[in-house]
């Protein structure tokens, strides 16, 4: 009897074991044009994250990624087999877009896209073509598989009449609510997988490679796009926090800086003079100590940092508004939005910014640049930062093509028309601050033949089999993208050099003070700088990984590589002891306000930053979450540090500035979104 029931139990199992196989290969047959949608998505989340963070697997993002998939696909089941084509289409091409804008966007810029930089999007009709499509890589391409995969499989299907064999068994409403049951246990498990930290780094967006590593693209994207309506609604919910959060750090603040911040030999040093501002694009530190064939890169540059107060750690704190933000920051003491840009998102808002307190010291203050008047928003928001006119692209003369470089009027001609319009200020206000945002040097520095004769290969000289003395050379940086770059930096510092001949000829440079920075790095990728720092000399090839000679540009290399210029410089700065020294200390966009307020004079109350010569074991906060210290880089993405040489820090120091680095980010952004200056300004009036 034993054995029979045995037997039973046995073919019982194996029929069971059939059916349950008959009915995955059923379902697998009856929705091959689902399943491609789903594998063709998920695969090309996965391609995203290989082409930009190089994360060959992550399970927790696989897993979020395919509730998204599933959830947002299930609707498909409500038509027809034959006609759920129209809703797998779109929804692929939409997820495909947003891989392939990542992709993009991550290579220049090594961070991910917000969705509210749709808004911004107008902008790339103020560029060139060249320009936008120069942006795309050939790897990038790979990225538009998945439509054309599930196009083509729909054809088939189509051909083979399968969707009416389909029809015959296929129980829509069962399968739609089975697709979504398996897409929320997708949910459940992603959200069983989180950690306390993951919630605050979703509500607060700022550590987006986390995000796309954690959650993958889609998840990341839907919540980017749900953070991006926030400041819509947020005038009615959250005030009070933000208002008691902005609240008490400043009354802490105040109690530090009443501390620290006396009076030093920098105080009121430039009181009543005029300022002109020159925020030159892309220039970066590293371009200071380079020259080729004996020819410095940026002689003027450096002749102007070796005669006045030259901030060698000086880091750009920008955001997905990069120019935009920078002027934000350098004017505000602020740090650039969480959700997209200041200048284009929270332009109507009241800001403590150096033209607006200027102003209240008599100061007339203009802002110049030869592009169009509209990009990034600059028409209003310059207004709001407190200038009193910006000259912008229509008040220049671009009628002259041999005049035109890159996206628009050339630093030498934008200098020359710019010193015209500057003297006629002088001659009709008593003191003004005027800021010139310089064009020449922005991507994709593709006019070779208009940056000069400077050349970036390796010449070297040689005796030929006659005795003769031949001049030859390596092309080294030539035809690079770095090499076009190195170019477009020797000429905007030519530009640099003649305008400020040019001020010095018009008698503009008796009183006034001249403040230059680079408003943020070329934003090149690393694999230009391995090629530029292995390069070999001698065969003209590069060092391997296991030279001895080998610089690998890993991301600390790269991250401390993207310092860019500050100087502050006087006619007779040099020599004078207080006005001609380099300043080491890592110092960032945000204390560029204050520092200027101590030697001009004027109060402000909300910025973060501080008075440089006043602070000790200064910090900079990055948008993303990072920080740097004289001691240390931390990188907030991976929760792991870079310590400088010679350098001791406790883990309690650690804790404490990324204590620190989260509530500058939470003021900042509570300043910004509610409006608080105008908010306790009309309080105090």
């Amino acid at each position: 009897m034993k054995t029979v029931k045995d037997f039973i139990n046995k073919i019982y199992k194996k029929i069971n074991k059939r059916i349950k196989e008959i009915s995955v290969v059923l379902y697998i047959k009856t929705n091959v044009l689902f399943i491609t949608y789903v594998l063709v998505n998920l695969i090309n989340s996965w391609l995203l994250r290989i082409v930009t963070m190089g994360n060959l697997f992550s399970f927790k993002a696989i897993i979020s990624d395919l509730a998204f998939i599933l959830i947002v696909g299930s609707f498909a089941y409500l038509l027809k087999p034959r006609k759920q084509i129209r809703i797998l289409m779109p929804l692929t091409i939409i997820m495909m877009l947003a891989c392939l804008i990542n992709a993009v966007y991550y290579e220049n810029y090594v961070s991910f896209a917000s969705f509210s930089l749709l808004s911004t999007a107008s902008f790339l009709g103020d560029m060139d073509g060249a320009v936008v499509t120069s942006l795309i890589k050939l790897k990038d391409i790979i990225l538009i598989f998945a439509p054309i995969v599930l196009l083509i499989v729909h054809i088939i299907l189509k051909k083979r009449k399968y969707y009416q064999k389909v029809e015959i068994i296929e129980r829509p409403k069962k399968r739609f609510l089975n697709t979504v049951i398996l897409g929320a246990l997708a949910v459940f498990a992603t959200i069983s997988m989180m950690q306390g930290a993951d919630y605050s780094r979703l509500k607060k967006q700022w550590n987006r490679e986390y995000l796309v590593q954690r959650f993958g693209i889609y998840v990341y994207q839907l919540n980017d796009a749900i953070k991006s309506t926030e400041s819509k609604f947020t005038s009615v919910f959250g005030y009070d926090k933000a208002s008691k959060t902005v609240r008490e750090f400043y009354e802490e603040k105040e109690k530090t800086d009443n501390i620290n911040n006396i009076n030093n030999e920098y105080t009121n040093i430039f009181e009543g003079k005029n300022v002109i501002v020159i925020h030159a694009e892309s220039m970066m530190t590293q371009d200071m100590t380079l020259s080729f064939n004996n020819k410095e890169l940026t002689p003027n540059l450096n002749r102007l940092a070796n005669e006045g107060l030259f901030f060698s750690n000086y880091y750009s704190q920008v955001s997905v508004g990069t120019s935009s933000d920078t002027e934000f920051t350098f004017n505000t003491s602020l740090l650039p939005a969480s959700i997209g840009t200041v200048f284009v998102n929270y332009w109507k808002r009241t800001y403590e910014a150096i033209p607006n307190l200027l102003k209240q010291k008599g100061y007339y203050s203009a802002s110049m640049h030869a592009n169009n008047a509209s990009f990034w928003n600059r028409n209003v928001m310059h207004e709001t930062l407190g200038y009193d006119k910006f000259y912008a692209k229509d008040t220049f003369d671009n009628s002259n093509p041999e005049n035109i470089i890159g996206l628009g009027l050339s630093d030498k001609e934008f200098f020359k028309q710019a010193t015209s319009k500057i003297k006629k200020i002088s001659e009709e206000n008593e003191k003004y601050y005027v800021t010139l945002i310089t064009l020449s040097n922005h991507t994709p520095w593709d006019d070779e033949d208009k940056y000069g004769s400077y050349t970036v290969d390796y010449k070297y000289t040689e005796t030929d089999e006659q005795g003769n003395v031949v001049e030859k050379s390596l092309p080294y940086m030539e035809g690079t993208q770095l090499g076009r770059y190195f170019k477009s930096v020797h000429y905007a510092d030519e530009a640099l050099g003649e305008f400020v001949n040019e001020l010095d000829a018009n008698g503009l440079l008796d009183n006034t003070v001249l403040v230059i920075y680079g408003d943020h790095d070329a934003k090149i990728a690393k694999k230009e700088y391995k090629y530029f720092y292995n390069y070999d000399f001698e065969t003209g090839d590069t060092y391997d990984s296991d030279d001895e000679r080998y610089v690998d540009v890993d991301y600390y290399n790269y991250e401390l590589n993207r310092k860019v210029p500050f100087i502050i410089w006087t006619k007779n700065s040099k020599g004078d002891s207080k006005l001609n020294k380099k300043i080491d200390k890592v110092m960032g966009m945000y204390d560029a306000m204050p520092t200027l307020a101590n030697m001009l004079n004027f109060d402000f109350k909300y910025g973060l930053g501080h008075d440089i010569f006043n602070s000790n074991n200064n910090i900079v906060v990055f948008p993303n979450g990072n920080w740097i210290t004289d001691k240390m880089y931390y990188n907030a993405q991976k929760e792991e540090h870079f310590l400088f040489k010679n350098s001791v820090i406790t883990d309690d120091e650690i804790q404490k500035n990324k204590e620190y680095a989260n509530k500058l980010l939470d003021v900042s952004d509570s300043i910004i979104v509610y409006d608080l200056e105008k908010e306790n300004k009309d309080e105090e009036n």
